[in-house]
């Protein structure tokens, strides 16, 4: 499970999404690796899922960008 996502090639600089952190109206409860697409096209795209009043829904989704990935560790 992915727990933080740092988009960009300098981490100091770069945009960085997890799990809990709001976004306008809703919640980040969903950060995922689109294995298809992975395996299609060998590219790497992740979507970002929030949760608001009208439920969950894709926000947004990062494609072809350098990432850093944090993994949630709690098993």
């Amino acid at each position: 499970m992915i727990r933080k996502i740092i988009i960009g090639i300098n981490p100091k600089d770069a945009l960085a999404y997890f799990i809990g952190m709001r976004a306008g109206e809703g919640t980040v409860v969903a950060i995922e690796l689109d294995e298809r697409d992975y395996i299609k096209n060998g590219t790497k795209s992740y979507d970002i899922f929030i949760e608001s009043e009208e439920g969950t829904m894709k926000w947004k989704r990062i494609e072809n960008m350098p990432v850093i990935i944090e993994h949630d560790c709690r098993f």
